[in-house]
Formats: C-alpha cells, sequence, structure tokens
C-alpha cells in the first residue's frame, strides 16, 4: 500500500530545511586564505573518464578567457585584461607556440574583459566585454591590423559583451545584463561601476511596459546622512517609475544575442531576455546553444536557488529575463525568508521557453564547444566549462560548485562530469592544494575534433569585504585527447 506523506509535514520540514540553510555560513570554493607565490599544476590529479588524458599546454597566463585556431591549427588564446575586483589590465590576442611560449598578435588598451575569441576567413574576432568605454566587436588579421565592427554596446554594468561564434558570413555575440534582476542597486555600487556611469540601467531590445514597483534603499551615491534612493526597473537608479510606464526599446541592448554581417553593418537581434549569455556554439545541426549566468541573491532584488541554464536559440524569441526562471514566473517560486520577488513586467513580451539543461547553482556555466564527430568521442554532446562559484559575493554557497567541465545531451538534458579535480570535495586546486583544474572558463575542439582544449582562468579568491580577488600569472591551457 502506498504511503501518503501528510502535507503538513512537508512543509514542516521545508521551513526547517529554510531555517537551516540560514543559519549555516557560507563556504565557497573561493573562501579561502591562499598564500603560494605561483600556481602548482599537476594533470594526475584531474579525473578523466577511462580512455582520455590530460596535459598542460601553456601556464603563466593572466585571465585567459578563450582559444580559438588559424587556418594553420595553430592555437592563438585571448587574456581578458579585467577582471571583477576591478583590475584593469591590457588585454592580449596570444599565440601558443608548441614549445609553450607565447607571443603577442595584438593588444588593447584597458577596456576589457576580452570574454570570447574565434577565427573565420583568415581573421579573428574578438568580443571586447567594455567595462570603461562600452563593448565592441573587434576583427583582427594575422598581421595585428585591426578594425571595430561595432562599438558603443551597453556593456558598462555587471555583464558584458561575449562569444563570438561565425555563421554563414555573421558574427553571433551574447550581451548580458547591466544588473542582477532589471534594478540598478547598491550591489552595483559594489562591482565599481555605478560612480561611473550613474545614469546607466538595462534596455530592453523591444518597448515594455513595467508594474509601479520601486525599491528603496540608502543613497549611495551621496554622503547625507538619511538620504534614500527609490529606484524602478529599467531605469537609471534613484529614478521610480509608475503604473504602466512605457520603456522604449532599443538595438543594441542588453540580455540578448545579437549578430551582424562578418564585414560589418547593422545589428540584428536574434532572441533576447537572457540574463547573461556567455558561451555559445553551434551544434553539428547547425542549431545555435548559449549557456546563461542566471541570477545572484543579491542586490535590491535577489533572487535564490536558480541554477546556470543551457538554451538552444530560436530566432526572435524572449527568453523570460527578469520574471521568470526555466519558464517558470519568479513570483511563483520558493524562497527562504521574506524577500519574494515581484514581477516588474507589466506585460510580458512572448512565452519563454523551457532549457535545455540545467546546472548547479553559482556553478557559473560559461564556455562551450560540441563535439561535431566521433573522434573524440561522445559526437553531438555539449561540453562546457563551469568556471566555479563567486560566494559570497553572489549569494551563499555551503560547499563549493562548479570548477569543472561537464558533458551534456541536448536530446536529453542529462549532465555528466568530464574532467574534475580528484579529491575529498568537488573544489577547486587552490582549496584542495593539489595541482588539478582551478576556474575552467572555455572548451574549444581543435581542428580535428580529437581533442578538447580547456582554458583555465587561474586562481579567484572570494570575501565579501573586497570581493573578488583574481591572482595574476595562474592561467593555464589544458589539453584533453584519447589515451593512445
Amino acid at each position: 500500500m502506498k504511503h501518503i506523506v501528510p502535507f503538513s509535514l512537508i512543509l514542516t520540514l521545508a521551513l526547517l530545511l529554510q531555517g537551516c540553510y540560514g543559519m549555516l555560513p557560507s563556504d565557497g570554493g573561493g573562501q579561502i586564505a591562499y598564500t603560494a607565490r605561483q600556481r602548482y599544476v599537476r594533470p594526475a590529479d584531474v579525473w578523466l573518464p577511462e580512455g582520455y588524458r590530460i596535459e598542460v599546454v601553456a601556464s603563466g597566463l593572466t585571465f585567459p578567457t578563450d582559444l580559438t585556431f588559424d587556418e594553420e591549427g595553430i592555437p592563438h588564446v585571448v587574456e581578458s585584461g579585467y577582471a571583477y575586483g576591478e583590475i584593469f589590465l591590457q588585454p592580449k590576442l596570444l599565440r601558443l607556440d608548441p614549445s609553450g611560449d607565447t607571443s603577442v598578435i595584438y593588444a588593447g588598451t584597458d577596456n576589457g574583459p576580452w570574454n570570447g575569441v574565434t577565427f573565420s576567413g583568415g581573421h579573428f574576432y574578438i568580443a571586447e566585454g567594455g567595462q570603461l568605454r562600452g563593448g565592441k566587436i573587434l576583427k583582427v588579421g594575422k598581421d595585428g591590423t585591426a578594425e571595430t565592427l561595432v562599438s558603443g554596446l551597453p556593456s558598462y554594468g555587471d555583464h558584458h559583451t561575449n562569444g563570438p561564434v561565425v555563421r554563414d558570413g555573421y558574427v553571433y555575440f551574447g550581451q548580458g545584463t547591466a544588473t542582477n534582476s532589471a534594478v540598478v542597486g547598491v550591489d552595483n555600487a559594489d562591482y565599481g561601476w555605478l560612480n561611473r556611469y550613474r545614469d546607466f540601467h538595462d534596455i530592453p531590445c523591444e518597448d515594455i511596459t513595467v508594474r509601479a514597483y520601486n525599491y528603496t534603499t540608502d543613497n549611495v551615491l551621496t554622503e547625507a546622512t538619511g538620504d534614500q534612493a527609490v529606484t524602478g526597473p529599467y531605469s537609471p537608479y534613484n529614478q521610480a517609475v509608475t503604473p504602466g510606464e512605457l520603456i522604449r526599446g532599443s538595438v543594441p541592448c542588453n540580455g540578448a544575442v545579437m549578430r551582424l554581417p562578418q564585414e560589418g553593418g547593422a545589428l540584428e537581434v536574434v532572441a533576447w531576455g537572457l540574463r547573461n549569455p556567455y558561451g555559445m556554439a553551434f551544434s553539428p545541426a547547425g542549431e545555435l546553444f548559449v549557456t546563461d549566468n542566471m541570477y545572484d541573491v543579491r542586490g535590491s532584488r535577489p533572487l535564490w536557488g536558480t541554477g546556470d541554464l543551457l538554451w538552444k536559440i530560436e530566432s526572435g524569441k524572449w527568453y523570460g529575463w527578469p520574471d521568470y526562471y526555466k519558464g517558470i514566473p519568479v513570483a511563483a517560486l520558493e524562497f527562504p525568508g521574506k524577500n519574494k520577488p515581484q514581477r516588474v513586467l507589466a506585460q510580458d513580451p512572448g512565452e519563454p521557453p523551457r532549457p535545455v539543461a540545467g546546472f548547479g547553482v553559482h556553478s557559473s556555466a560559461t564556455g562551450m564547444d560540441f563535439a561535431h564527430s566521433d573522434a573524440f568521442g561522445f559526437g553531438g554532446q555539449a561540453f562546457v566549462a563551469l568556471f566555479g562559484d563567486l560566494a559570497p559575493v553572489v549569494g551563499k554557497a555551503l560547499s563549493p560548485v562548479g570548477y569543472q567541465v561537464v558533458r551534456v545531451d541536448p536530446e536529453t538534458g542529462i549532465v555528466e562530469p568530464f574532467a574534475v579535480n580528484r579529491g575529498d570535495e568537488n573544489a577547486p586546486a587552490s582549496r584542495l592544494r593539489t595541482g588539478g583544474l582551478e576556474r575552467p572558463i572555455a572548451v574549444t575542439f581543435g581542428p580535428n575534433d580529437d581533442a578538447l582544449y580547456v582554458v583555465d582562468f587561474g586562481i579567484v579568491t572570494t570575501d565579501k569585504r573586497r570581493g573578488a580577488k583574481p591572482r595574476l600569472k595562474t592561467g593555464v591551457v589544458w589539453k584533453i585527447s584519447k589515451e593512445p
């Protein structure tokens, strides 16, 4: 006979779990006292499925974020130049020689982060994040000559210009949102940009109307005691909204996948309603897939328990940000405490679809690629880098989340570990005191599809007071291949 559990008991257990969660401290992977002067690297400390091996291609890189191959099969990597923690350096496109040495092909200014690179038709295409002067898509020749295909992308906030990938004469890229969940707040001052761009806010891709739900905080832009700011969604800091207020859309916009011709030209919106569309790749069937970093527990409108997602992008679709998660209204989700999020849009721009797959909360799903053949194994499956949590800055993590490479079956949505550190817990090597993976941020298959290259950003420690603290010259490029 089937045992029926009383609803009252289920509710009691749920409340107890929420209470326990609230009492426990955060213990994210970066919350460590790091004292080493250089990174220790040892491939044997990385677990792989039977029949695979891993080796180091290059080390000592500073904030590497992506890798691509030219028509001769020579790998090239980009160093970001900017990292959370308000560190501004010079971003670089580097050629990786077989010896592991690097040579600079092209260097930018302090307008990073450079979040991605791809090669097509004799040129490199780079996504310049544009924390200081707006995002750009750069087109760089092998001789180091460069041109800007588009500039002024709305990339001054929390998230930046990402990608890119090239297909059928177009450059596709992602543009992240300015904020966590459409409201500018104190957390954006903590991130550094609100003091630089006091009028910056999220820009929708189409006209929208908003509800009169405003958020009150201490005014961080004044020193007056007791001064408060009242801020509405899709609005500058300390600017309230009224019932049914119209917010004009424009292009370029935030939280979107856009494209433009390889030779330059008008921008087109492919899809929007995303939060931070970071990694992107075309499947063997020619379908575009994108990883999306979801809501954090921070700011005026915190959202709890929303793991990162993998989407299949359909042209013209709206994917639900800032009022949905996995196609479910965020107002219907369960949240600990009393900070239940309210709906901010008066009317949905469309019906949001369901994702292909989901990842752990705060796992930071970043770069991805598909196995286009069986040369490596797992043909047709997606491989995704999980950068790892930035707790406690983005919210609490009871234990480390991410710090590995996973593979995803896009037909079933099943996610399986593929490359992960050996040890008593899933954590970065700096926490485990081993020589394995730190923060995988991108994966790229080699020219023959028989080897997977993993770009490892390096060591990033975190704490509530100082935020993220990335460490220079700790980045690594790894190569995974089949055993001979």
